[in-house]
């Protein structure tokens, strides 16, 4: 639907932005679209969070030992963005993160005590995408991963996969999203495709089954949708304007841990080899967006909105109270701006709505009498409040993410 188009709704609301000189599939993000990014990022943290998982930071590039021992550079070779230093030696614009945290995990050995490892991390990675492929946020070249890694022993992985599986449930149930799940599985008829044997396949197939199972999800299997080293959850959901996309994913990976020799000592002192669970919560921020901005037509909640309130002053006698507003919101950490345009009151409170603010704080005589501002919301006009009973509310709805 025209009218939900997150290109044609993101250009009106001043989120993101493309350059020729840039080059296509390359979003150019402005402020009001970074603090979208950076509320659902945060979200996805606060979540994270309560399940033990720690933050890392990487490079973004990598020589190009990392990813041929991982299988990325023979598999992936042609979607890789390669590039030789001064001296000749070959790196690559990282198109993933986990064979760099194979490596802080190796770090040093791991007690059986000490799992599971659970990393998280908020970072670009990059895929030389063709161009006829690339279209508004859905398909880019440089994709922001929510990515986290838990390096677990075999018995853990039930537990763990149900932890990032609440996870997923509650982020997108914030959305009011119903969730259907793929069980993306490789396509046996092709198994050069995949790193890896048989057997490390089936068990890892079989496990993940289970779990869909147990969970009492909605789930089919989607032969041939696995990634390279193991079969993944895909989560699909339908937004508003009536569109499936494919938004989570959590994958099992029982591969890179055998070709990085990846363990922990067991109660015999023993190694013992672990498995690796990758999870990406809204799958990119930029295919994120891209769902909320058509599932919300733009008019996002309070929580995530860019700009949460405006103050409109009626007239310039009334600027000295609009602006006493203004920092009371913003002292507050409430996203607030103030119109001191000479327009009229119906022109100011038409382009606030045209951008989609979720409430305004109108000040007039009345008002600035009364110390109070006339506060409409996007249902229409609530009342005359206090400044403070308008913080109070406000930051009650933001804090609640309600």
């Amino acid at each position: 639907m025209e009218d939900r188009d997150h290109r044609k709704i993101g250009q009106e609301l001043d989120l993101f932005t493309f350059s020729d000189l840039v080059g296509p599939g390359l979003p150019l993000w402005t402020p009001k679209g970074t603090v979208l990014r950076q509320e659902l990022d945060k979200f996805v943290w606060d979540l994270r969070s309560k399940h033990g998982y720690e933050r890392v930071t990487i490079p973004h590039i990598t020589k190009k030992d990392l990813y041929q021992i991982s299988g990325h550079w023979d598999k992936f070779s042609d979607e890789l963005f390669r590039i030789t230093s001064r001296e000749g030696k070959e790196y690559a614009l990282k198109p993933m993160n986990c064979p760099h945290h194979t490596q802080l995990f190796n770090r040093h050995p791991h007690s059986y005590r000490q799992m599971p490892q659970r990393y998280a991390e908020t970072t670009m990675v990059y895929r030389d995408e063709q161009s006829g492929e690339l279209g508004g946020l859905t398909r880019v070249l440089s994709i922001t991963q929510d990515d986290s890694h838990v390096f677990c022993r075999t018995s853990q992985i039930k537990e763990e996969f149900l932890k990032i599986w609440d996870i997923v449930d509650s982020f997108y149930q914030q959305f009011g999203f119903t969730l259907r799940v793929r069980l993306s599985f490789r396509d046996p008829n092709e198994p050069q495709k995949y790193l890896g044997t048989k057997e490390i396949w089936d068990a890892a197939e079989n496990a993940m089954r289970e779990i869909a199972t147990e969970r009492g999800a909605n789930y089919f299997e989607g032969p041939g949708e696995a990634a390279l080293y193991g079969p993944k959850l895909d989560f699909m959901a339908a937004n508003a304007a009536g569109r499936e996309w494919q938004v989570a994913t959590i994958q099992l990976d029982m591969n890179l841990p055998e070709r990085f020799d990846l363990t922990c000592v067991n109660e015999e002192g023993e190694k013992e080899r672990i498995v690796m669970i990758h999870s990406a919560i809204t799958g990119s921020l930029e295919r994120a967006a891209a769902v909320l901005i058509e599932h919300y037509a733009g008019a996002f909640p309070t929580w995530l909105s860019p700009v949460q309130a405006k103050v409109i002053p009626i007239a310039d006698a009334h600027h000295e109270a609009a602006s006493a507003a203004l920092q009371a919101l913003k002292d507050a950490g409430i996203r607030a701006e103030i119109d001191l345009s000479s327009e009229t009151l119906g022109k100011k409170i038409r382009e606030a709505k045209t951008h989609k603010v979720p409430y305004l704080l109108i000040i007039g005589d009345q008002e600035v009498a009364d110390h109070t501002a006339t506060l409409e919301g996007r249902e229409g006009k609530i009342g005359a409040l206090s400044v403070a009973d308008i913080v109070e509310k406000l930051s009650t709805e933001i804090k609640n993410r309600s």
